[in-house]
């Protein structure tokens, strides 16, 4: 890992750490379950959030409980949240930089929950699951091969 000061791409906007951490969950999530990317499109808030996945065929009411279900179990198992730098010749091969804008810096914050997501982010998060709530799916739907989950998450 790098050890001189890096110069760091900055965000344009304030997340809100638990819903920003509990999307990171998600998109693992849905990569293990069903094969595919990570969101392609996300708008995450403190209120409500949504991810929009590629997928070619629907879900069904069971495969949305199950996604849920697994989130929920992520979450409660109280992993840590850690973030570290790395320059783009240090990164391991499986960090997916596809989303990276092309001005971005030579060194990049990979952010891991636990052991179950990594992910390059320069996003907030919290500092352990336990401090994200209960992950709730309160809608979705499919359309051209898109399926958008609409999520909150509530205070316990």
């Amino acid at each position: 890992m790098t050890t001189e000061a890096p110069q760091l791409n900055e965000h344009n906007k304030t997340e809100y750490p638990p819903m920003h951490t509990a999307e990171h969950i998600l998109n693992q999530t849905m990569v293990r379950m069903f094969g595919c990317k990570r969101s392609h499109n996300a708008h995450i808030e403190r209120k409500k959030s949504k991810c929009d996945y590629h997928l070619p065929a629907p879900l069904d009411d069971a495969q949305i409980a199950a996604i849920e279900t697994q989130v929920n179990c992520i979450i409660s198992q109280n992993l840590p949240v850690t973030a570290e730098l790395c320059s783009r010749s240090e990164l391991p091969s499986d960090i997916d930089l596809s989303k990276l804008p092309d001005d971005a810096s030579d060194t990049l914050r990979i952010v891991h929950v636990g052991d179950y997501d990594t992910c390059a982010c320069i996003g907030t998060h919290v500092e352990n699951t336990s401090q994200i709530g209960i992950f709730k799916i309160i809608s979705h739907t499919w359309e051209d091969g898109t399926l958008r989950l609409r999520f909150k998450l509530i205070a316990t």
